[in-house]
């Protein structure tokens, strides 16, 4: 498998990734009188990288882990480039507070998550109701925007094909949990911290 590099898109922490820190950067940082940028502004800047095939094209993509490239975001968001190696998966995780979106720029991706908001202090499991699981598939073109308390899994189900993806956060992720899940069970297994990164 390849190194972990000393950067790595949260939202894709593993110890089966590859990094690339360079190339283009888009949007702009956020100035000290600039508002937060609202989930639609990230979904247009997410679906707008996604669409622009130089930029997507540019991104290594690796047989064996995720690649990716860090973006600059509209407003101060934090975003990142991501490629999928067929089979490839982030584990259940939240994103710390941050609201967010995703656009698959190539391939489709799957995600899983539950209609329920989880609390966020004070438990190691949690025994999940029936019905709270929903699925997702995002082709190319597709994305969605989360809130602050969305916990998922996005999967390249494809057996041989790459996916390629966007994703922005704000405000820039503060902290990720990460979970594992046993049929309804979910429990918290650790957090990760952007210095960990």
């Amino acid at each position: 498998m390849s190194a972990v590099p000393a950067s790595s898109p949260a939202s894709v922490v593993s110890p089966a990734v590859s990094g690339a820190a360079s190339g283009p950067v888009f949007g702009a940082a956020a100035s000290d009188t600039q508002a937060a940028p609202t989930a639609a502004e990230l979904l247009a800047f997410a679906r707008s990288v996604a669409a622009d095939p130089a930029v997507v094209g540019e991104l290594p993509l690796d047989a064996e882990g995720r690649t990716w490239r860090r973006l600059e975001g509209p407003g101060g968001a934090e975003a990142w480039l991501i490629g999928w190696p067929p089979g490839a998966e982030t584990g259940w995780h939240d994103h710390g507070g941050s609201y967010g979106v995703f656009v698959t720029a190539a391939g489709e991706l799957t995600e899983h998550s539950l209609a329920v908001p989880l609390p966020t202090e004070g438990w190691r499991s949690l025994e999940l109701a029936e019905g709270v699981d929903r699925r997702r598939v995002l082709p190319e073109g597709k994305g969605r925007a989360f809130g602050r308390e969305h916990v998922h899994q996005v999967v390249n189900a494809s057996g041989t094909t790459h996916a390629v993806s966007v994703h922005a956060y704000y405000p820039p992720l503060p902290l990720m949990r990460r979970y594992s899940r046993k049929d309804s069970t979910l429990r918290l297994e650790y957090v990760e911290r952007p210095e960990a990164w």
